[in-house]
């Protein structure tokens, strides 16, 4: 089957949308008349969007099956996810500077994926072929995505307390909500895990790496929540905590693929 299918034209459509979008929101947003800008940017990122949804579909109808079989294509959820909340949380709270953030992150994924593009098969192997696998990714990479924007949250809290010393406390429980919810998906996600390996292989949790991996990312994201609500006021410990956390996270997604334990793990995917 062709490389990616036409991957780069949909990619390269999309960015071009993002970016447009993007730029014009931007400068209505530093000249507050602006008004048209603003809806016209809004509608072009909106597009860009839909045309990167339009691929993940037609991908899907292509190979008769999910695209989340391999690494690259969770990338592809990824960029999507993180290009809808990043205009969600724009529209909702007024934080440029997140979707900026948020569409930076999707373009650093997507050239991933450019530069090592994938031959798509259509087979599954049995243990994919569960009604627990579209619900098991989906919710991670919804969860990868939040987390990820929070990770950009603390990375911006901590330059205003090491630049400017002061902090606005809107960005902290932009955070917190971010990390709300990507730790509920989190946890939908280890529970749908747990009984997709059970329906496989007849064990809820083996200690394998993958699973090692997410159980400790767990525990960042359930660390960091503890801390925040019991120490309230010490505001960079939960800025560093914060972004931290994303890096367990990133070893659990892909980087145990380079680990020596992980290459006869069920759980790594195919690249």
């Amino acid at each position: 089957m062709e490389n990616w299918i036409n991957f780069p034209i949909f990619a390269i459509t999309s960015v071009l949308f993002w970016a447009t979008g993007f730029v014009l929101i931007t400068i209505a947003y530093f000249q507050k008349e602006k008004k048209k800008l603003h809806t016209i940017g809004i509608i072009l990122s909106i597009i860009g969007t839909v045309i990167f949804a339009s691929f993940i579909t037609f991908l899907w109808l292509v190979l008769e099956r999910p695209p989340m079989r391999t690494l690259g294509e969770t990338r592809l959820w990824y960029t999507f996810f993180l290009a809808t909340i990043g205009l969600i949380v724009f529209l909702r709270w007024k934080f440029l500077l997140i979707y900026g953030y948020s569409l930076l992150l999707a373009f650093v994924f997507l050239i991933i994926n450019l530069v090592h593009p994938e031959i798509h098969e259509k087979t599954l192997m049995p243990a994919l072929q569960s009604p627990w696998f579209v619900p098991h990714v989906i919710v991670y990479m919804l969860a990868y995505a939040l987390l990820g924007l929070s990770c950009g949250v603390g990375i911006y809290g901590l330059f205003l307390l090491y630049t400017t010393k002061n902090y606005d406390e809107k960005v902290i429980l932009l955070g917190d909500n971010m990390v709300y919810l990507g730790f509920a998906m989190l946890t939908c996600g280890l529970l749908f895990g747990a009984l997709w390996a059970k329906e496989a292989w007849g064990h809820y949790w083996t200690w394998d790496p993958k699973e090692t991996w997410a159980f400790l990312t767990w525990l960042a994201y359930l660390l960091y929540l503890h801390y925040r609500y019991y120490h309230p006021k010490k505001l960079k410990n939960h800025l560093w905590i914060l972004s931290l956390s994303f890096i367990v996270l990133l070893i659990c997604w892909f980087g145990i693929n380079y680990l020596p334990s992980a290459q006869n793990s069920v759980h790594v995917y195919s690249n």
